[in-house]
């Protein structure tokens, strides 16, 4: 799951209007901004196999930090605390701590089985949507495209930069999405890795997007 994850991101805003759009999304994707970061210390692994499923080439052998349930409900109750502890918004850390297992659940709709519930379970878990590239499309889609919906109808744009900085951001995700799907495998693990510590950026920039929008009613 991929897209799907930032479409979480955007319908939080309806639940924690005064928590940054930038703040929901961290929670939603932390579990994919910790991945890169596990990679490269040899702490998890990934193989690049192409053909591994129909979508993917990549088979996830070992992520049991940042993508096993108990990880992931662990890091959203410190996520969260440290959300409460800056900013005194019992709400939005609430749903901010919520977001990170989120990460779990849909990846469980999506991928084969290769996640576990505790780092050393031997279980693994997974719906496989991905076997199918035209199901895992419309998932990504509409999840996507459901979540922007209710941001927009969430909030209004107070000048020029409201309105273009969010379409430039729809129009890069979706662009990365499309040409992962399109594009040929990772070369190599690092080249992988160092390519997804770019989702760092994007936090930041969905938190400047939230500051040139307000929300609908608000004087």
């Amino acid at each position: 799951m991929f897209l799907g994850h930032f479409g979480v991101a955007f319908a939080a805003k309806r639940v924690a209007p005064k928590t940054s759009l930038g703040m929901l999304l961290l929670g939603a994707q932390f579990a994919d901004l910790l991945w890169p970061l596990l990679l490269l210390a040899g702490v998890e692994s990934v193989q690049i196999r192409h053909g591994e499923t129909p979508f993917l080439n990549l088979a996830f052998s070992s992520y049991p930090y940042s993508h096993s349930l108990l990880t992931q409900c662990a890091l959203g109750v410190l996520l969260g605390g440290a959300y409460f502890a800056f900013a005194r918004n019992a709400r939005g850390a609430i749903v901010v701590g919520l977001l990170v297992p989120s990460h779990w659940l849909l990846d469980w709709f999506v991928h084969v089985p290769d996640l576990q519930l505790a780092p050393g379970d031997a279980d693994r878990f997974g719906f496989a949507v991905w076997r199918s590239v035209p199901l895992t499309l419309v998932c990504e889609f509409v999840l996507f495209g459901g979540g922007l919906a209710v941001y927009l109808a969430t909030t209004r744009a107070i000048d020029r930069a409201g309105v273009w900085a969010l379409v430039a951001f729809v129009i890069l995700l979706v662009s990365l999405y499309v040409a992962s799907i399109l594009g040929p495998p990772p070369p190599s693990v690092n080249v992988l890795a160092g390519s997804a510590l770019a989702l760092w950026l994007l936090p930041p920039w969905l938190h400047w997007v939230d500051r040139r929008r307000a929300l609908r009613g608000a004087p």
